[in-house]
């Protein structure tokens, strides 16, 4: 439950509003201590006005840091409404200062990138009020002191005595009971100060305590007590007439602030941060900078990597999953293109056994073809009549050798796409046409389907195919083959299948020396091989961003550094230490946000462009949402230690900063 600083009692048995009881206030510099109060003890009573007077060093200044709890004292006690300070948390200490004191300094304190409405709302703001209550509020203490024409203005279009009662109109926005004024009228022309001075006397009229720090005699003149201090110690304590109890403004609890939403909390903090870094486009663009590339080469990497995978597993898949491969050499051991352990009868013993559809050898070469004065080096693969069957590729032009051409040795050829583009580059059929494989004349009866590059890059169209049978007699001498190729009828029994033909190979050589793979395998090993680069292509693209991160740090605790005069201004209006982190890790956040729209809009455009110089792209939704939320957590993290730095600040020693 909540305890009030003001009680419902009669007046005779309210407490004092501040008592401060044997306080002394000290400094180390170096080996000496230095006692800025030297046990001064004072009582001060609701609604009183009060100067406190004294040359520069006397200690009027701590002893204001300290009634406003910007600073505590090394010994001794200060009591608000009876309640010890030193018993109170940082939360609840700048809770007393939003809601029961507020201060007026003398070089103003106003923040410079708000306006002149926006710095009065600020005390409204760290107290959770709804924004059109404090809009309101704020426009009304504006008018009050004659500014109802120089709200929207920044502080430096005002003019000192303007800028003052800004910051006495800041000072009352949460309807201050206390109002510190330190050397108000310090800065300022006679004019002015006069205005200021009769302004206080006017709150204090009102019920205000006013506790008015100064050296100026003439200014201490105004108020109805005199406290003068020389040394750190009260020399006298005057009072000129008693405060009226009757007009005496009550003060608010001594607790923390009342829990705020925390969506209004982070919308303001949001807002804040959008206007400090504007204050610095340049700076904040060149933190932009290592975000937005860090983000783009996420995307754009794996936008890329993704495509190639696509691409490769794309063009495995179109070999069909019903595909077994026969390849030579033991499993585990690289085979070398002379190993001759498969044979054509292989293939043949194969094909008879169930759920095969069709098996075929296949031994390939690189020859030199020619035609007319054209020479063109390419591939001529040796294979049976089921090849087009085997493996779903047909002619687009002609036909394909049949088995009587195999049987036949027949000197006939059927050529890819390439070929043909090469040897007849007049667009001229092919077909009928003979041309020369190692000087040996083939007839052309058919051209294949363009089928494009393979997987593995290579140009699948670049190739021609001959019997078997005569490629053994004019091209490949020795009767062996590379390749066996397999179609099973049923896919769900490929399995078994493929361990069907393993026994019976083993049976036929004797040992096994020899690979069989099917396509799913082919695309696992693929796939695996895919996501590894992917994942590679990402990680040094994480770097970068891990990079940019740490540039927002860097940048963020030089701000923290830079700003440390606007967080002791946030911290005397009211802000807690969760409100000052809250901020900083706020604007690492929009920074990091910021930079991570843009470097996923850059990441896509670079790969859009990549795609139109011929790589293959994939876009999904999880690369951006991936790099734009790893951008979010390294402004999180890396936004972390400034603002835990920003929060940590004295406030007595971040307000004497310049």
């Amino acid at each position: 439950m909540n305890t009030p600083l003001i009680e419902t009692r009669p007046h005779s048995e309210i407490r004092p509003l501040i008592e401060i009881r044997n306080v002394t206030k000290s400094y180390v510099t170096g080996e000496s201590e230095v006692r800025a109060l030297d046990d001064v003890s004072l009582t001060i009573e609701a609604g009183e006005f009060v100067a406190i007077m004294g040359q520069s060093g006397s200690g009027k200044s701590t002893l204001m840091n300290i009634i406003g709890c910007l600073d505590r004292p090394s010994a001794g006690h200060y009591l608000v409404q009876g309640i010890d300070v030193a018993d109170l948390s940082s939360d609840e200490l700048a809770g007393l200062r939003r809601d029961t004191f507020g201060f007026v300094f003398q070089r103003y304190n106003l923040l410079a990138t708000m306006t002149a409405t926006e710095n009065v709302e600020l005390p409204a703001v760290y107290a959770g009020k709804p924004h059109e209550e404090r809009l309101t509020r704020a426009r009304m203490l504006i008018a009050r002191l004659g500014l109802e024409t120089r709200g929207d203005h920044k502080p430096t279009q005002l003019s000192g005595g303007q800028q003052q009662r800004v910051s006495i109109a800041r000072a009352l926005m949460n309807d201050a009971a206390v109002i510190l004024a330190d050397e108000p009228t310090g800065a300022l022309d006679s004019q002015s100060g006069t205005e200021v001075l009769a302004l206080l006397a006017e709150l204090n009229r009102e019920g205000r305590t006013i506790i008015l720090i100064t050296h100026d005699a003439e200014v201490a003149a105004h108020a109805n007590r005199l406290i003068r201090l020389i040394d750190g110690k009260v020399l006298d304590d005057v009072r000129k007439t008693m405060a009226t109890p009757s007009l005496v403004v009550q003060t608010t609890p001594v607790v923390a602030a009342k829990k705020k939403l925390f969506g209004s909390e982070f919308g303001e903090a949001v807002k804040m941060a959008f206007r400090s870094l504007r204050m610095n486009i340049f700076r904040t663009a060149l933190t932009l900078l290592g975000v937005v590339i860090g983000v783009g080469a996420v995307v754009a990497m794996l936008a890329i990597g993704n495509g190639s995978k696509a691409n490769v597993l794309e063009r495995i898949s179109a070999m069909g999953t019903n595909l077994l491969m026969i390849r030579p050499g033991a499993p585990g051991i690289r085979s070398s293109g002379d190993n001759a352990s498969l044979k054509p009868g292989d293939a043949s013993a194969v094909a008879d056994l169930a759920n095969v559809e069709a098996a075929v050898p296949e031994r390939s070469t690189s020859v030199t073809v020619r035609y007319g004065n054209i020479d063109y080096r390419t591939q001529v693969t040796g294979t049976w009549a089921a090849y087009p069957q085997v493996r779903d590729w047909t002619p687009a032009e002609g036909a394909f050798f049949s088995k009587a051409d195999i049987d036949g040795y027949a000197p006939v050829i059927v050529i890819g796409q390439t070929i043909k583009n090469n040897l007849f580059p007049d667009g001229d059929s092919p077909i009928g046409k003979y041309i020369l494989v190692q000087n040996v004349p083939f007839e052309v009866i058919g051209v294949m389907e363009g089928k494009g590059s393979s997987s593995f890059g290579g140009d699948q169209d670049d190739v021609g195919f001959v019997p078997l049978s005569t490629g053994y007699m004019r091209l490949f001498g020795k009767q062996f083959v590379s390749t066996i190729s397999i179609k099973v009828t049923d896919a769900g029994q490929i399995d078994a299948t493929q361990e069907k033909i393993t026994s019976l190979i083993t049976t036929r050589h004797g040992t096994q020396d020899f690979q069989v793979r099917n396509t799913a395998s082919i695309l696992e090993t693929a796939t695996e091989t895919q996501n590894t680069l992917t994942i590679l292509l990402g990680s040094v693209a994480a770097i970068s961003l891990i990079v940019g991160g740490i540039g927002v740090m860097n940048i963020m605790l030089v701000s923290v550094t830079e700003r440390t005069r606007e967080i002791g201004i946030r911290m005397a209006t009211g802000a807690r230490q969760t409100d000052i982190m809250l901020q900083f890790n706020t604007e690492a956040l929009v920074v990091c946000g910021v930079g991570g729209v843009i470097g996923v809009l850059g990441g896509l455009l670079t790969a859009a462009i990549c795609g139109l110089f011929g790589l293959p792209i994939a876009y999904s939704l999880t690369p951006p949402l991936f790099a734009f939320t790893c951008a979010f957590a390294t402004g999180l993290l890396f936004g972390y230690l400034p603002a835990r730095k920003a929060a940590g600040l004295d406030p007595v020693v971040a307000l004497a900063s310049e």
